[in-house]
């Protein structure tokens, strides 16, 4: 059984704070057996703390020391089976050297569900790590890598038993960033045209960052104030949203190849999924009765996607898609060619 490769195995896990995630994969890892100690790898999550540490990291590079210095005081005298990483994006070289002194035995184990283009410090400390991943398979040939997509968490398998009434065609949650308000808007037009229901829910982390966006992005220019929202959803708001809305819009971020979380959600909730990643082809899991790619630069839908019910994952797949299968990739098993399909 998977719960005897965790069972009282005692995991130091550190993760910048990601919309819960790091919440629900904590939990998991505690409900398999494991012993977690959860760490924010940041030492604060305000808006200027994110801003300075990633277009100025050396101005607070002192902080980030003093941070690290104490959880080395806060994990002496503990003996750990893992050091679970995930993005990397502060963890100093000197404490991963101190951790490894004191845990020779420790598997140190990377993820990334982000691109390393603005992630230097992550590709500095690789070199440190037993077991190295990422979503992104051009990262994974790029840096020699292992390639292991992203998951759904259970709320979803449970969303999946419970639909509700139907009340959206169309349904797209996200963060406003790039061309996303000029994809999105142009999907739920052609969805007011067809007369299909449609709701969308931009967010923005704050004023400020709206300001900040505003002022230094150009792809910010068309974004309408009034569609904003500053408020990020939990996730029994999402799952209610879930529940009435047949298909999810996916609006990847240009620059990434590795497919969102967001298309493991739907997938993984049974919901059909009209995508800008045409990546998505590539996997074992795409059919093009559930899948719908979209060509971000020139939009074209077809309202007879919206006629045929979700047809049903494998059930071997649909476990590997879960966070179940996932943490069993990262910690026990490596597949790294099951993924892509083809070239």
């Amino acid at each position: 059984m998977m719960t005897d490769n965790f069972k009282n195995k005692r995991i130091l896990f550190l993760s910048v704070k990601t919309f819960n995630y790091e919440k629900a994969i904590a939990d998991k890892l505690k409900f398999l057996g494991a012993i977690v100690d959860y760490y924010d790898e940041r030492p604060a999550n305000s808006i200027f703390a994110k801003g300075i540490i990633r277009f100025k990291r050396s101005l607070y590079q002192k902080k980030i020391n003093s941070y690290y210095k104490e959880m080395i005081k806060k994990t002496i005298g503990i003996t750990y089976d893992s050091l679970f990483v995930i993005k990397g994006e502060v963890v100093p070289s000197f404490f991963l050297e101190d951790f490894k002194n004191r845990n020779p035995k420790c598997v140190f184990i990377y993820y990334t569900w982000d691109s390393f283009n603005n992630n230097p410090n992550a590709v500095s400390i690789l070199k440190f790590f037993n077991r190295k991943f990422t979503f992104d398979s051009d990262d994974a040939l790029m840096f020699n890598l292992d390639f292991r997509p992203l998951f759904f968490i259970d709320d979803y398998i449970i969303n999946k038993k419970n639909n509700g009434v139907i009340n959206y065609d169309l349904l797209f949650l996200g963060t406003a960033h790039s061309d996303r308000y000029k994809i999105g808007n142009s999907v739920v037009n052609w969805c007011d045209e067809q007369n299909l229901m449609s709701y969308a829910y931009y967010y923005m982390p704050s004023r400020f960052v709206y300001l900040f966006k505003m002022l230094f992005d150009s792809s910010f220019y068309s974004f309408e104030y009034k569609k904003l929202s500053f408020k990020s959803l939990n996730i029994n708001e999402i799952m209610s949203l879930y529940n009435e809305s047949a298909v999810i819009l996916d609006i990847n971020h240009p620059g990434q190849k590795g497919l969102t979380m967001r298309t493991f959600e739907a997938l993984g909730a049974g919901k059909k999924i009209i995508t800008t990643n045409k990546h998505i082809k590539k996997y074992p899991f795409y059919n093009e009765n559930n899948v719908f790619v979209i060509d971000r630069e020139n939009i074209v839908l077809h309202k007879t996607f919206f006629d045929s019910p979700f047809i049903e994952i494998e059930s071997g797949l649909y476990e590997d898609m879960s966070i179940s299968g996932w943490l069993k990739t990262i910690f026990v098993d490596i597949n790294p060619n099951y993924w892509i399909l083809k070239d």
